[in-house]
């Protein structure tokens, strides 16, 4: 249920993986301005919006794949790349929201998802555990979404183009979600069995 990791961990920060997370959360705030410019009398800005949400895809699948290879696995990173998936799909979630792109009750459904895994994270806390590590079905679901995203944002342009992302787009979502609540639902069934655990053993 759980991915483990048997690499060494490292407490380095400065290293290429935690550098490529680092440049991912700086892009957040850049992508928000980016796609929300229009609803504030600013130019339609999507191609760059679209090309800062690539860029921390491809880092995404980088900081990961180069800290196992170069054994760069770090504390630091453990919380950077979570931290930076949840604040992209948040950034995007307001966006499209905003824009009407999406619709209210798929944003309530996601965000319902994160308020849950935020319940979990206290009660495990609240035991002395540590957050959940991500795990493979959190990761396959997060690749979905951003890929939906991008799609559904170019779906909102004119030509061509527009229908066929509309199409892949709102696939990718579907499975995305579909994804998100079922690695969700495994988060709250490890935290259930590691508080029982605990109470079994006090």
């Amino acid at each position: 249920m759980e991915v483990q990791e048997t690499r060494v961990q490292t407490d380095r920060v400065l290293t290429i993986p935690n550098i490529l997370s680092m440049a991912r959360l700086v892009g957040v705030p850049v992508f928000l301005w980016l796609i929300l410019r229009p609803e504030f009398g600013g130019p339609k800005s999507d191609g760059w919006a679209l090309l800062v949400l690539v860029l921390s895809g491809v880092s995404d699948y980088l900081d990961g794949k180069l800290a196992r290879r170069w054994n760069q696995i770090s504390s630091l990173g453990r919380l950077l790349d979570p931290a930076a998936d949840r604040l992209y799909i948040a950034s995007t979630l307001i966006g499209l929201t905003w824009r009407e792109i999406l619709p209210i009750w798929l944003t309530a459904v996601l965000v319902a998802r994160e308020l849950v895994l935020l319940v979990m994270v206290g009660i495990l806390r609240r035991h002395g555990y540590p957050p959940p590590q991500v795990n493979f079905l959190g990761k396959a679901a997060t690749f979905n979404l951003m890929y939906a995203f991008p799609l559904l944002l170019l779906s909102d342009a004119t030509g061509w183009i527009a229908t066929p992302a509309a199409i892949f787009g709102w696939a990718f979502a579907g499975w995305g979600t579909t994804l998100y609540w079922w690695a969700g639902l495994l988060y709250v069934v490890q935290v259930r069995r590691l508080v029982r655990a605990n109470t079994m053993a006090d």
